[in-house]
């Protein structure tokens, strides 16, 4: 057989691995409906707090205290996956997800919302960690890339209609009956979950007594925590920067970025499988930090709503690409630790982000907050660079 036709045959091979299954697509509308419930509150989230009499700086404790919280549970979920199964980490991760949700909708106070969160993070930490192996199961190797990319677009849907809707809920119905709807819409996903049928997973190896993370994966993930920190001071400022600045369209703001993203992901997953992550990462990053300049200067909506368009393509092409980069460098049977290696390190991001920021803006002003985000996605550029070096020298040897 000739090098043509074993391209051609790996070619039909690739053709006939399938992403669309019967379990792909209950797990994407799943997330859909979780991350819809995780939208709605992520705008809506720092009002509570302005309404329960908090600043600026409990705004950044509140929405860190969530993602920190997720941080710490998501290596014990890595665990997890891999020896009690996905089924029940998901699960179990959705049910604590649904009871902190219906319990916003009884909060009187900062501090039982500053513990609900913590309980809140432990669930997200799980479901996400587990969502995310499961789909790394299902998709085939070949196709991870692009099928990654197309399981992002369940949450970016969310993410178009969650931040807007949340908004325009919360001018029309209390803050008790939003947290409920939030509520039902993760017990659909609750529903649809148990019907999914899930992987056992491989022998489970264990490389040491604490393992915590999965080395493999740690390059990707790092760079996704710079780029994430980005992300913390959009979702916790960014509505009260346009109020101070007088500049209307926060609600077009998430649909312009959410449709960007979605479009986006139509074919940077596949560009990723082909080409790798040279040809996606740096384009993303750049577009980033465009974004971030723009948000720092934001003279008015037409600004604010290209910086949305920016920051949606360029995350809707690094964050697919990192994500698949850390599985596709650790082993088969450490899927679930590097997952859960790499949205640790994309809450850690988001956390250190919010609270990071919620200290400038309160001391500083809204502006500096856009300004250090844009140095940040200096800082993954650079670090970039690193690990470009580190793979010629390993080439080399």
């Amino acid at each position: 057989m000739t090098k043509i036709e074993i391209s051609r045959e790996n070619q039909l091979h690739v053709i006939k691995e399938k992403i669309w299954t019967k379990d792909f697509i209950l797990i994407c509308i799943a997330n859909l409906f979780i991350f819809l419930a995780f939208q709605i509150t992520l705008p809506t989230i720092p009002l509570f707090v302005t309404h329960l009499g908090g600043n600026e700086q409990f705004i950044g404790f509140i929405i860190g205290v969530f993602t920190f919280s997720a941080l710490l549970i998501r290596p014990f979920a890595g665990h997890a996956l891999e020896t009690k199964g996905r089924r029940f980490v998901f699960l179990t991760g959705l049910v604590i997800f649904i009871f902190s949700l219906g319990s916003y909708s009884v909060t009187t106070s900062i501090l039982f919302l500053f513990i609900m969160r913590i309980i809140q993070g432990v669930g997200w930490g799980l479901s996400t960690t587990a969502s995310g192996t499961i789909v790394t199961d299902i998709i085939p190797a070949s196709r991870r890339g692009e099928g990654i990319g197309y399981f992002g677009l369940s949450g970016n849907i969310a993410l178009a209609v969650g931040p807007s809707l949340g908004l325009l809920l919360i001018d029309q119905i209390s803050y008790f009956w939003l947290f409920i709807l939030c509520s039902c819409f993760c017990i659909l996903a609750l529903t649809l979950a148990s019907f999914v049928t899930y992987k056992k997973p491989v022998e489970y190896q264990i490389r040491v007594k604490w393992d915590l993370y999965e080395k493999e994966a740690l390059d990707p993930s790092i760079l996704a925590l710079f780029i994430t920190a980005t992300f913390g001071g959009i979702a916790s400022f960014l509505p009260l920067y346009t109020v101070q600045k007088g500049v209307e369209g926060i609600h077009w703001y998430f649909i312009i970025y959410a449709l960007s993203l979605m479009v986006t992901r139509l074919f940077a997953g596949q560009l990723y499988d082909r080409k790798g992550h040279r040809f996606v990462f740096l384009p993303g990053a750049s577009l980033i930090f465009i974004a971030m300049l723009l948000l720092a200067w934001m003279a008015n909506s037409a600004v604010l709503f290209l910086a949305a368009i920016c920051y949606g393509i360029g995350f809707g092409t690094v964050q697919p690409a990192l994500q698949a980069w850390a599985v596709e460098r650790s082993p088969k049977n450490r899927r679930g630790m590097a997952n859960a290696t790499f949205f640790s390190f994309f809450d850690l991001g988001i956390g250190c982000g919010a609270i990071l920021f919620g200290q400038i803006g309160y001391w500083i002003g809204y502006t500096s907050i856009y300004v250090t985000s844009a140095c940040s996605v200096l800082i993954s550029v650079f670090y970039y660079f690193v690990i470009l070096r580190k793979e010629k020298t390993t080439s080399r040897k």
